[in-house]
């Protein structure tokens, strides 16, 4: 599908993709967690497993940065959702929340049932994931951090050419850096 410049969302100058689709999903405190705990809040979903012996450690320490530089601001969430959830239970979550010294009480480590999660990352934000018995840790994802606005949006800045750029590679620090400003710019 092809975008244009006129497709602009001209109150906040991000390009909308889509509408965060429901979800119901069990964070490391054995807590449901809806889509609907993020109303009126900006946050970021990545897909992950905590098992992950290539993209996700990485991934999640560019989150870390992302939760350093918006400690203290309560209008602002991540969901990290696992896509491996027979390993990934709320107490395995909860110690690997614990190893990266997670503080931000709107951080989320989510799992569920793994047809919810697939349908919500293929379908949902088009962010591939899958298993593979062939890929590093049995599973392949990308490596893309989802960013959502406040009316529960996918949202994204534009690149220099004036295309969007969909989603941020959390495994890039030029693009991490981008997601820090562009949330700071929508908490304004």
């Amino acid at each position: 599908m092809v975008h244009t410049i006129t497709e602009r969302n001209k109150a906040t100058d991000f390009y909308v993709s889509g509408q965060i689709p429901d979800f119901s999903f069990t964070n490391q405190y054995g807590k449901e967690i809806t889509n609907s705990h993020f109303a009126g809040k900006v946050y970021v979903v990545e897909f992950f497993f905590t098992t992950c012996p290539s993209i996700c450690p990485i991934m999640n320490d560019n989150m870390k940065k992302v939760e350093s530089a918006l400690r203290g601001k309560l209008n602002f969430g991540i969901a990290s959702i696992t896509i491996n959830p027979e390993n990934d239970t709320p107490e395995v979550l909860k110690a690997y929340a614990e190893k990266y010294q997670v503080t931000h009480p709107n951080w989320h480590f989510l799992t569920g049932n793994r047809e919810d999660i697939y349908q919500l990352a293929n379908q949902g934000f088009k962010l591939y994931t899958a298993s593979d018995a062939e890929a590093p840790g049995g599973f392949e994802h990308s490596g893309l951090f989802a960013l959502i606005d406040q009316k529960g949006n996918i949202v994204s800045r534009y690149d220099a050419a004036g295309n969007p750029i969909y989603y941020y590679d959390g495994l890039n620090d030029e693009q991490v850096q981008w997601l820090i400003t562009d949330i700071k710019s929508m908490l304004k």
